[in-house]
Formats: C-alpha cells, structure tokens, sequence
C-alpha cells in the first residue's frame, strides 16, 4: 500500500457519502430474512434475497454468531429533590459491577454529582407496587458520561426490574416508536450485555439456522457486549486520533474448536456482523499480534481492536453486515474487509438500487479474497 493510499485511508472524510433521509429504515423487515441481501464477490455485485444467503454456504463452513442480548436500558428518572425538576434520561451503557455503571445523560445538567433520581412511575405503572429503582450519579467522565449508583428492592433482579421500566436503546435516527421489544433482539440473543443489538443478525430467523445446520454448516456462538463505542462518533480528522472503548467479549472453547477445526479443514468461517469480526480478530491480536498460523483461543476479557484499511485479517473469511454510517468505525472496518474501492461501490449500487439502511435495514454478504490483506497496526 502506498504513502498516498495509506494516508488517503486515515482520512475521516475517505469514508463520507450522501445517503437520502428516505433510505434510513425505521421499522425491519416484516419477516426477518425477507429483507434485501446485497452479494459482494471478486468486485461482483448481485441483488438478492436474505433467504438466499444458504447458497453461499458449504458442508463443514461455520457460521460464527453474537449471541449477546440488549438490555432494555434507557430509563427515564425524576429528581428526588423537591428543589429539582424536569425528567432526565439515562442509557446505562456499562455495567461496573456493584450495582454502579457508566451511563449516558440527556439532558446532562439535569444529573450533576450527588443528583439523587427516582424511576419514573409512569414507566413503573402502578405506584403502589413494593419496588423502586433510583439512582445517584457520583461523578462525571472525561468523555461526559456519568457513573451512576443504582438501588432497588433486591428481592427482584436488576435486569427484570429493566426489562419492565426500561426501553430499547434505538439508535437516534429511528424517530419511530418499536412496538415490539424483540424485534431489537436476535433470535439465538441469550446473554444480556449489549447497549445496541448486533444488528446483522436481526435478519436470521429460526428456520433459516436450521435450514443451515441441515445443510451442515455449523453454528459458533461468541460474545460481544456491545457498549460506548457504537455510539461514539468518529470525530478527528485523521482516525488514528479516534478513541475506541472497549468491550468485553468470549471464545467458548466449543466455539474456539468450531472455527479453528474449520480453519484446519480448509472450509470457511462466516462472521455474523462487525461485532463477530471484532470478537474474533480482537482475541487473536491480544495473543498473537498479526502472526499468521496460530489457532483462535478460547478466551475472554476486553476489546478495543480498531480495524481499518491495511489491517490483516486473521480469522474470517466471510461477513455479513448491514449498511453503515458515513465516517463510523464500522463502514471503516468493512472497507478493510472487502476493500474501500469495492465497498463505495457496493454502497452506491445500494443507493441507487434504493436498499434500506443502518440498523433496521438490509444486509451485505462480503467474501474476502485470500491474500489481499495488508498488513496495519493492531489495537487491543
């Protein structure tokens, strides 16, 4: 890769482009895999259907999922102080352990340290009920968020106590109203964790999991929490400059053996979203760096793996992904994937050809050539 191609690549304006407002979806698709799937290989383009994605699967392939699952985690509080008023929002995005984690504020001067909050009974329902969620906000980041205590009648969990007052976390450019809470949610979404679903995934349904085991392709369940780096943009002119959080994530060892067996035996392993991408390449980088050869261990702990153009890839061969947003971390990671030529290409047919996009929207399938790689620096 040369100088100029290089610094081209860590340009945050390399990776803008229009997109009509129309285009952002709002709602999914009414059956999962009936959306719009968008078959990038070898510079091809195909326009086809989600179902269709089992073509491009082969006995002994696997497919590697995140099987974290959203909280429902905005929550609208009150002051408990009478010499306070208006209603603030609190995304818990975090979890800190000790019932204390790191939040984001809307608005944030409505939650100052030593800010008592109580749950807003509206959200509760019947305010006779014996529980009570309130929280104090005992300091500020650098970043702005807060780091908020939680308190609750303990005779109920803290994660059934949100799943009946809290909301999903949608992100700000869907204005419209979710009617259903699992339509956030992935069908094999089984460990609580996440502040935003792993959207790719949305598409799958249950019939089409099993129409792939029959078929033979096995299925990789990993972890990734989706926390504060989804909802940070990217701001600095040149991305090396961008602060990445970090996520936690897991390698079961039934699913470090999947894809390393599959690996050994020359069959391919499929990511399911960036997120499956950045679980896998992250845990690899933490032990091995970008030396090729070694298998994936089974793992965990935390992530702040930031992949652009020039990165190596070490462990997928295949990505399933949606449309992301212009200058995000993750269209920066796709263009490393498949390449940033071919990727503003894919994007442009999507526009024009009216795909849906971001998280409600369509899906991509990308295969990566083998050998196309570069090699870039590795964070995590």
């Amino acid at each position: 890769m040369s100088n100029d191609i290089n610094g081209k690549m860590l340009l945050r304006s390399t990776y803008a482009y229009e997109l009509p407002t129309e285009l952002i979806a709002q709602h999914p698709s009414e059956k999962r895999d009936t959306c719009r799937l968008l078959v990038c290989r070898d510079g091809e383009l195909d326009d086809k259907i989600f179902t269709d994605i089992q073509q491009y699967f082969d006995k002994g392939d696997v497919l590697v999922v995140n099987k974290s699952k959203v909280i429902p985690a905005r929550v609208f509080f009150l002051p408990i102080s009478e010499k306070r008023s208006g209603m603030v929002e609190l995304l818990l995005m975090k979890d800190m352990g000790g019932g204390i984690w790191e939040c984001l504020a809307r608005p944030g001067k409505r939650a100052k340290p030593g800010d008592r909050l109580r749950a807003n009974q509206d959200q509760i329902g019947n305010s006779e009920r014996p529980y009570m969620l309130e929280a104090e906000v005992l300091s500020v980041t650098p970043e702005g968020n807060r780091i908020v205590k939680f308190s609750y009648d303990t005779t109920r969990s803290f994660l059934s106590l949100l799943d009946e007052v809290g909301r999903m976390p949608l992100p700000p450019y869907i204005t419209e109203k979710l009617d259903d809470n699992s339509k956030y949610q992935t069908v094999y979404a089984k460990e609580y964790g996440s502040a935003a679903a792993p959207t790719a995934g949305l598409h799958f349904t249950e019939e089409l999991l099993a129409a792939l085991k029959k078929k033979g392709v096995e299925i990789a369940e990993v972890i990734l929490h989706v926390g504060l780096g989804t909802f940070r943009p990217v701001k600095e002119d040149n991305i090396l400059n961008h602060h990445m959080h970090s996520e936690y994530y897991e390698i079961p060892r039934d699913a470090a053996d999947a894809i390393n067996g599959a690996r050994h035996r020359g069959k391919r392993v499929v990511a399911v979203g960036t997120t499956s991408v950045r679980t896998m390449e992250g845990a690899y980088a933490r032990f091995f760096g970008s030396e090729p050869g070694h298998d994936l261990p089974a793992c965990s702990g935390e992530t702040n793996i930031f992949i652009y153009p020039g990165f190596r890839f070490m462990t997928s061969d295949a990505l399933i992904t949606n449309f992301h947003l212009p200058e995000s971390t993750l269209i920066m990671l796709v263009s490393a994937f498949y390449g940033y030529e071919r990727t503003m290409e894919a994007y442009r047919h999507a526009i024009v050809n009216r795909y849906r996009f971001f998280s409600f929207g369509d899906a991509m399938y990308l295969e990566r050539r083998s050998g196309e790689d570069e090699k870039s620096e590795h964070f995590s």
